[in-house]
Order: C-alpha cells, then structure tokens, then sequence
C-alpha cells in the first residue's frame, strides 16, 4: 500500500512544520555532507573525520536530558524558535570560517559541538509536540511522512552538496544552508502555542530520573533503544565516506550518503502496510539485522554501482526499523513524560551514529577501510540476536496493547490529579 498523507491533509500545524522542516533540512543536509568533507580535505584523515561524532556526542547527550525535562514543563513551541535561532547562527559561523584564508579545525569541532547541543535542546520538544497536534492513531502516517520528509532532502541535497564540496567549495554549501534555514523559522513562528501539560513535573533532576525510570521500565521502549543503538553503533560506515570517495571517484561522496536515503524513501512510499501490523518489535528486530546483512555486503564491494546497491538496501531495512521505532514512541508514552521519554530517544538514535563514526574511524586506521565496514556489519548481526534474547517482551509487543496501556496510565494520572 501507498503513503499515507492524511495528516498532512488534516492538520495544519503539522503540515507547516513538515513543508518548513522539508526545506530547511535540504540545507541541512549539505553541511552534515561538507563539514566531514571539509575535515578530510584539512587533515587528511579517518581518526579526525570519527573524532567529529565523538564532539557532537558529549554535548548532545547531556543537553538532551535538559532538553527532554523542558519539553514537558515549557511552551514547546519557544523552544522551537530559540533553538532554531541558534542553530541558524552556528550556520553563519562555518559559512565566516569557511572564507577564511586558512579555515581552523578547531572552528569546525566547537561548531557541531554547538549544533549537537542545540539539537538536544530541541529535538524532545519537537517529538513532543507532534502527538499534540495530530491525534494517536494516525502516529504510523506521521513516522513515515516525517522520513519522507527526511529521505527527499538526504537523497538530494548530499549529490549537490558533494559536488560542492569537490568542485568548489564548502562556502557555498554553508550559504545555501543558511538561507534554507529560513523556512524553518517560519514554520515555527506561524503554529500555534502548545503549553505544557497541565499540572508538568518541574525540569529539575527528580523529573529527569522519572522519565529515565519510566523508559528502562519497559521493555518494548527499552528494545527500541538498544536496538538501535547496536545498528548504528557498530553498522554506520558515515566516517568513512570521505575516504571511500579517494578510491572511487570524488564526486562519489554525495552519492554514499544519498544510496541510504533512496532505500529509505522506498521504504516510505510504500509503508501503507505498515499501519496493519502490530508486531512492532518483531519488525524492529529483523529489519535491524538486515541492516546489518546489508552492510557487510556493501563493505565486501569494490565496484561502486554494487556498493550503492547494497547501501540502498540497508537504507531501506533502516527505515522499516525507524518507522515501527517512531510508531512505539508516539502510540504509547503519555503526554507528560513525552518530552522527557523523547530526549531518551534521541539520545538512543544519535548515540550510535555519532560514537559510530570514532569506532568506524579507529578500525579503519588500526586495519583499513574494508576490515571497519564488515566487521561492523557483522557485529550489528550478532548484537541484534543477542539483545532480541534478552528482551523477549520486546520482539513480542503488540501495538494494540501498547495503545490499550497509554490510555489507562492517562486515565490514572488524571484521577490522581483530581485527588
């Protein structure tokens, strides 16, 4: 079955923020092609290009922790629009470093450090918004329209931004960006106020120790972390491809990134099954496991049509993964810990890509390119297995009774309330 787009048909709050998020991310994606770009081109090296992710990460998961208490207890719209200022203003400062005689490479780790930051800050708030806006059973529409949404802008923007990069420079990928950025800050002065629930926990650390308790107390939202977590961790060869573009071809670099996101978008255009299956976990579990299949093939590949091919396909498993992922979130956590429940999560989707590419980065120059991409693909394999026996309940859960449970802890909160 198709995509569903009734949200966007729906909702008008949702949709301004999926058609600005849509432009500004086109932006967006070129600077997370070109700032690894820019690194290689700087410093010739894998170790530098991994130690990017491993800046990104200590800000992001701090911040994300905040970020998930404010979401709970602040308009989330305002942290929208100051997150998104800041994030417009780190854009300016690459752009300002990147026309300099000699661009420091300093610049460029306290930048994504910044960025990495901001985005922990706002991501909760984002997630926690959207069950606000669009009503729970259209949750499933949501996590594929927000991919598509994802997968257009990484499927276009990493070929232009890469031939940027190689043919010209990163000041014009920055530019770019930066006047993308502009629809997103529309879209988010032009919805409407969304306050906090009634009665919100104060973001202090007792509020951020409840979110973190309630998450580790089950398991379906346990085995969506862990899970993907290991894909990411062991499975994401992202720091490698400023180097595999070297013995490729340098216009091939944009073309590693956008492979993904085509599979990714396949799987989205064609998620219409997906609101007619419940075994959320199951899905997860086997999709995380192909993903890893996938790349161990594209690490055996020395022919780049094959490679794309193969990293087309984990794309593709990765998506129906993220898609199920997005569907537990959004169906089950009630409104007052959304914010909190959803800095977790971002922490569980970005820890893994970001240590990813400094574990990708240290095999790659203790051994060499290929040994860091295999190796990882099948370590994803075997931590999947491993983490699907420890977490049974997991691979198990049913999205009905998960909907079932929301309902009832909201119904209890509210008689509690009333008390």
């Amino acid at each position: 079955m198709l995509l569903d787009i009734t949200p966007l048909k729906r909702f008008r709050d949702y949709r301004l923020l999926f058609f600005g998020q849509l432009i500004s991310f086109f932006g967006s994606m070129m600077t997370f092609v070109v700032v690894p770009v820019q690194m290689f081109q700087l410093t010739h090296s894998n170790l530098y290009v991994g130690l990017l992710g491993v800046s990104e990460f200590i800000p992001m998961f701090l911040l994300a922790f905040v970020g998930g208490a404010l979401a709970d207890a602040v308009d989330r719209r305002k942290m929208l629009r100051i997150t998104e200022i800041g994030q417009t203003i780190t854009i300016g400062i690459l752009l300002a470093n990147s026309l300099l005689p000699n661009p420091q490479i300093w610049i460029l780790f306290l930048v994504v450090a910044i960025q990495a930051g901001l985005a922990g800050l706002q991501r909760p708030s984002f997630e926690a918004l959207i069950p606000r806006i669009v009503p729970s059973e259209y949750m499933t529409a949501v996590s594929a329209l927000n991919s598509l949404r994802f997968n257009i802008g990484a499927i276009i923007s990493p070929i232009v931004g890469g031939l940027i990069a190689s043919q010209f420079n990163a000041s014009w990928a920055y530019a770019i960006d930066l006047v993308t950025f502009m629809a997103s800050l529309l879209a988010v002065w032009m919805i409407q106020s969304v306050p906090p629930p009634d009665n919100a926990d104060q973001p202090n650390l007792e509020s951020i120790k409840k979110g973190f308790r309630y998450a580790i107390s089950r398991q379906e939202l346990l085995g969506t972390y862990l899970i993907d977590i290991n894909a990411m961790l062991f499975g994401m060869p992202k720091a490698l491809f400023p180097a595999l573009a070297v013995s490729f071809g340098a216009n091939s670099i944009g073309f590693f990134y956008s492979a993904i996101a085509g599979g990714a978008l396949v799987a989205t255009l064609t998620s219409g099954w997906a609101k007619h299956t419940h075994k959320h976990g199951l899905f997860i579990v086997i999709a995380a496991a192909l993903w890893g299949v996938a790349i161990i093939f594209f690490g055996l590949s020395s022919n780049l049509y094959y490679a794309l091919v193969f990293l087309g396909v984990a794309g593709f498993f990765d998506m129906i993964s993220g898609l199920f992922r997005g569907t537990i979130w959004n169906q089950t956590i009630p409104d007052h810990l959304r914010g909190r429940l959803a800095g977790i999560e971002m922490i569980s989707f970005m820890t893994g890509p970001m240590l990813g590419d400094a574990e990708a980065g240290l095999i790659a120059y203790w051994f060499d390119l290929k040994t860091s991409i295999v190796s990882g693909g099948v370590m994803t394999v075997v931590g999947t297995i491993i983490l699907a026996l420890l977490l049974p309940k997991f691979v198990t859960y049913d999205g009905r009774e998960g909907l079932k449970r929301k309902m009832e802890e909201e119904e209890i909160r509210q008689t509690e309330l009333s008390v």
